[in-house]
């Protein structure tokens, strides 16, 4: 006999199913999501017939775990373990899908279910996203919060390197920071923070690029490396904001004590990343902390360039004789 905890649930889930059809789902927003970072992962390589039989599947399965906990199906194999092995062409499982499909209920219905078994809950789909990159992406920080409450591993990587915390501060959500920095294991903390993706970025990096402030406040609150460096060329947050001409970020960086003579690997400190920048405002303001020698241009790009450029005639610099891909081209 369902216990009336379970009963009040399954109508719960079946007016939700009735109130929100699958079309409903396929928002702009969730389209967009979807085909830029999951490249139709399960939302549209459903037919509708399928995902209405996976969700009365699912439906059927939630009625069972009261009986099974209370021991009336002793000795038998614990139910639901058929469909946690099922998964779709791309790697999805039904928890996966249930969250790409925002089905909030079931969504926490599955994690309360599987919370013991987090092989489970860390599976990835075959772009090696976990739910919980999947919560982040799709901005449900509730199901994210379970997730990690449940023991799901915040560290664990996508395709491109990004841990759910990168795509949180990519995509601004500074719910989804506090959630993944508040519910994950203490140890994982400063990982996160100092961790880079395939592309050379830290969260910090990502956040700085994307000019979302209060995400930079928070991180660098939270001890995230303000000097960081990218791996290609070593630019930190500070030239980055220079490059964006960022004023705000600048002054941000500043006050959480930014080293303005930090150089890239080329050697150019974010002073001389002004140079030909509109903004004078950040040069005045980075000028005053920078040391000399890190003020002007290296000679090779500054006063020897002039020197050579002043042997020729104004004739001669009109460049009649630029060639691109072999051929000449007029100027």
């Amino acid at each position: 006999m369902l216990s009336p905890s379970t009963l009040d649930y399954t109508m719960d889930f079946t007016m939700e199913q009735q109130a929100h059809p699958r079309d409903a789902l396929k928002k702009d927003r969730q389209l967009s999501l979807v085909q830029d970072d999951r490249h139709d992962s399960g939302l549209d390589s459903m037919k509708d017939e399928e995902y209405e039989n996976l969700v009365k599947e699912l439906e059927d399965i939630r009625l069972h775990p009261t009986e099974a906990s209370v021991g009336t199906h002793s000795g038998a194999s614990q139910p639901g373990q058929a469909w946690k092995q099922q998964v779709t062409e791309d790697g999805d499982t039904f928890l996966h899908l249930a969250i790409i499909h925002e089905e909030k209920l079931l969504s926490l219905e599955i994690i309360r279910q599987e919370g013991h078994d987090t092989a489970f809950l860390n599976f990835q789909n075959n772009l090696s996203q976990t739910p919980l990159h999947l919560a982040v992406i799709t901005d449900q920080p509730e199901i994210a919060e379970m997730l990690l409450k449940a023991g799901c591993d915040a560290e664990i990587r996508d395709f491109r390197g990004n841990t759910p915390l990168h795509i949180a501060c990519e995509q601004g959500s500074l719910t989804g920071v506090s959630v993944l920095t508040q519910y994950c294991q203490k140890h994982q903390v400063h990982s996160l923070l100092q961790a880079a993706n395939y592309n050379g970025h830290t969260c910090l990096h990502l956040a700085s690029i994307q000019g979302y402030l209060a995400i930079v406040e928070c991180l660098l609150s939270l001890g995230a490396d303000v000097n960081a460096q990218e791996p290609c060329n070593g630019r930190t947050a500070l030239h980055l904001a220079v490059d964006l001409q960022n004023q705000e970020l600048v002054s941000l960086l500043l006050k959480h004590k930014a080293d303005v003579n930090k150089v890239t690997y080329q050697g150019y400190s974010p002073y001389q990343l002004t140079w030909g920048r509109s903004n004078s405002s950040i040069q005045e303001q980075l000028r005053q902390f920078t040391t000399l020698d890190l003020q002007m241009l290296p000679e090779s790009e500054d006063e020897e360039s002039c020197e050579s450029e002043s042997e020729f005639t104004e004739d001669e610099l009109l460049y009649d004789d630029c060639i691109i891909g072999g051929r000449h081209v007029p100027c």
